[in-house]
């Protein structure tokens, strides 16, 4: 099983969205199979094939998520984050002002949807492979 401390240090490589899919890869290699991220306070449940569930905790104070989505901001900040012109706190904050609650990340079938508060797909991605 994974520990919270491996998934931290796959993280700590992280330094933004450019590095998002070799962070797929290290999770990949732990036996992650799955996690949910969420906006309001950046905690996110990590799934493995065992059934095994780990939480990390908030990573910051709560954040207001907007009640109206608007799925084309969303797409240019993830867009402008993925180019590593944002950070990951700036990327949470577009989130939030997007209407964005969470994002869920198969690493099975290699993808990353995004939802709003009525669990509407905002967004379905494709990881590209490392």
């Amino acid at each position: 099983m994974f520990t919270l401390d491996q998934i931290k240090a796959a993280h700590s490589k992280v330094k933004s969205g450019a590095d998002f899919p070799n962070y797929i890869n290290d999770l990949k290699q732990l036996g992650v199979s799955n996690y949910e991220t969420y906006v309001t306070d950046g905690h996110t449940d990590y799934f493995g094939s065992n059934n095994d569930v780990v939480t990390s905790p908030a990573k910051y104070q709560p954040l207001t998520i907007a009640k109206q989505s608007d799925f084309e901001q969303f797409k240019n900040d993830l867009k402008a984050h993925q180019n590593g012109k944002t950070d990951y706190p700036t990327f949470c904050a577009d989130c939030a002002k997007s209407g964005i609650t969470k994002w869920v990340v198969d690493i099975r079938q290699m993808t990353c949807t995004y939802y709003d508060q009525n669990r509407k797909e905002a967004l379905v991605e494709k990881i590209p492979s490392v």
